[in-house]
């Protein structure tokens, strides 16, 4: 049994999601229940690796181990159902940097991307960095979960002729695992207007039961045609720091598009401790994300008890995958910089604040419940008194 009760002192490790908000908000004390990462150790499998190859002592050049590719392809065989071949499998130093550089292998300059509202802000980002035209689709509220709005996508990708669309599979920040039947439908319509889909699958493991994920490869027939899937074991296993992801093409002209875009950029190499972390993650891993997945339920439960006692006008959207929890506050009548300011200022507690991830986040902010529990019990104790 894994004790995910341990609380450990991650201040003083450059930590973004510890040391980082005194720098940003000028205020001592702070609590973070922001930034997607977990304070939880990782698998013991996982720093046995490292530790035999840190005891080795040496970090040269190395190549990427076919024993590394068997283990990829038998996880996603055995947990998502989803075939892999070894050459369809591409790596990179991060989703992002995947998302980056399909990007610019399939888009120009000026070209319109689809994206939903809200969604995870780098997607945004990436899009400026590039100078791409964002396009933004806002997903509707239906049952206290977020649903695609079909007729509004199809109409934006008719009027901005939409050549890319990103996917936030399972959504950050709403904690929807799209169904399969979801996805076929927005796959059809980007079959019908020839539209490429990238993927982002990093929370794909991280999954209630008795919810169930889908590959978007795996959604409708012959996907593959215009679909690039993304994903990594560095949010499963709480490994961000290492830097490792992989995309998996099996259509041979969008392969080779993207091979000869990550060539130019040089993005082809993955560092040492990616390659050994991602090994030892799905070879050892397994029983540590069942126990995981578990103490999570239990966090997300407590909170939503608390918040009905303590904070019974605030919303959350019952998540049904990722350790993310989406709060609508807009019942309390605060701009969201007065929002922010109340928690952080009054409460001493940092969450993601909504508006980062598009219009539709106005007057809500996520909340990461990957901690131990004593930790989120204090956190939500500073949320409700920066808010009564």
């Amino acid at each position: 049994m894994v004790n995910f009760d341990e609380q450990f002192n991650r201040k003083g490790t450059n930590s973004v999601k510890w040391d980082q908000i005194c720098h940003t908000y000028q205020e001592e004390e702070l609590l973070p229940l922001w930034v997607a990462d977990m304070d939880f150790k990782a698998p013991i499998g996982i720093i046995q690796a490292y530790q035999e190859m840190i005891e080795h002592g040496i970090f040269g050049y190395t190549t990427t181990p076919d024993s590394l590719y068997e283990a990829i392809i038998e996880w996603e065989k055995q947990k998502h159902h989803l075939s892999i071949a070894k050459d369809e499998i591409f790596f990179f130093s991060g989703v992002l940097a995947g998302l980056a550089t399909a990007i610019q292998a399939f888009t120009e300059p000026n070209d319109a991307v689809l994206i939903h509202d809200p969604v995870y802000p780098p997607f945004a980002g990436i899009l400026n960095e590039n100078k791409r035209k964002i396009v933004r689709s806002r997903l509707l509220e239906k049952d206290g979960h977020f649903v695609m709005d079909y007729a509004d996508m199809e109409e934006k990708i008719k009027q901005n002729h939409i050549k890319l669309a990103i996917l936030c599979n399972p959504h950050n920040p709403g904690g929807r695992v799209w169904t399969k039947e979801e996805l076929n439908q927005f796959g059809e319509l980007c079959r019908k207007y020839q539209v490429l889909v990238l993927s982002d699958e990093i929370h794909q493991d991280l999954v209630f039961l008795p919810n169930q994920m889908t590959s978007f490869l795996n959604a409708g027939y012959k996907f593959e045609d215009f679909t690039i899937q993304f994903t990594s074991m560095t949010k499963t296993f709480n490994l961000a720091g290492i830097k490792n992801s992989v995309a998996f093409v099996k259509n041979p002209k969008l392969h080779k598009q993207l091979e000869r875009k990550q060539t130019e950029n040089f993005q082809q190499e993955i560092n040492t401790f990616g390659l050994v972390g991602m090994e030892a993650a799905y070879r050892t891993g397994e029983e540590w994300l069942n126990e995981l997945l578990v103490y999570l339920q239990k966090n997300i439960d407590d909170t939503f008890t608390f918040f009905d006692k303590n904070l019974p006008k605030a919303k959350i959207m019952k998540p049904e995958g990722t350790y993310l929890l989406w709060i609508d506050f807009s019942d309390y009548g605060l701009s969201d910089e007065q929002l922010e300011n109340q928690l952080v200022h009054e409460g001493k507690v940092v969450l993601n604040a909504g508006i980062s991830y598009g219009p539709g986040g106005k007057q809500h902010m996520r909340l990461n419940v990957a901690c131990a529990n004593a930790t989120l019990l204090e956190g939500l104790k500073r949320i409700a008194t920066a808010l009564n």
